[in-house]
């Protein structure tokens, strides 16, 4: 690490950082690094992608064999589970 900062806080962010850190198990200074991190990326523009964004290349990636199954899903499940059921 190469920094190092002193920041004096208000009571109320001292006792968020504290029971937040105690709730996701880090230290203080992870959460304090994690939410700089965060805020520096949204004032920069740079946001993280949207879900849709991270897996749309993936869509259509897989071939089941059943041309038709976006458009009779349903029906193709109601098959599927009256044999296996």
């Amino acid at each position: 690490m190469q920094g190092q900062l002193t920041v004096r806080l208000t009571p109320d962010l001292d006792e968020g950082i504290t029971s937040l850190s105690r709730r996701m198990q880090r230290k203080r200074s992870e959460i304090v690094r994690l939410a700089l991190r965060r805020f520096l990326q949204e004032e920069s523009g740079a946001e993280e992608p949207a879900p849709y964004e991270r897996v749309k290349h993936l869509i259509g990636a897989v071939e089941t064999g059943i041309d038709d199954l976006g458009e009779n899903h349903r029906e193709h499940l109601k098959t599927r589970f009256r044999h296996d059921g």
